[in-house]
């Protein structure tokens, strides 16, 4: 089992930056395909940006791509997502999910096994 704590959020204005981080306790990030979700207000959880357990392949979503990177440390602890260029549509609560099962990453939430509590980010109008 994991237990995944996410921070980094915040207010930033539309063009800027942040940096997610994903730390997890309990077993490592190795054993885990891992992604980041994200929910905006009044809309459902989807999918941002995600890597497989042993492939090593990355996957976004299209609106994202260029924009957000997603990347882990070295000691397989924690897991980042760079944001740049942010814009409103990017506002919402992003959620750190880990998957024991897949060796692909997954945009179906129901896959993911262990979640975060989130962290919210704004970029107003």
């Amino acid at each position: 089992q994991v237990q995944l704590v996410e921070s980094g959020g915040g207010l930033v204005q539309a063009g800027g930056s942040l940096r997610l981080s994903c730390a997890a306790s309990g077993r490592t990030l190795s054993d885990y395909a891992m992604a980041w979700f994200r929910q905006a207000p009044g809309k459902e959880r989807e999918f941002v940006a995600g890597f497989s357990r042993s492939r090593g392949s990355t996957s976004y979503t299209d609106s994202v791509k260029g924009r957000f990177t997603i990347s882990r440390d070295s000691a397989w602890k924690t897991v980042y997502l760079q944001m740049s260029r942010l814009n409103t549509e990017d506002t919402g609560v992003y959620y750190c999910a880990a998957d024991r099962r897949s060796d692909y990453v997954s945009r179906f939430d129901v896959d993911y096994d262990y979640w975060g509590q989130g962290t919210q980010v704004i970029v107003p109008s």
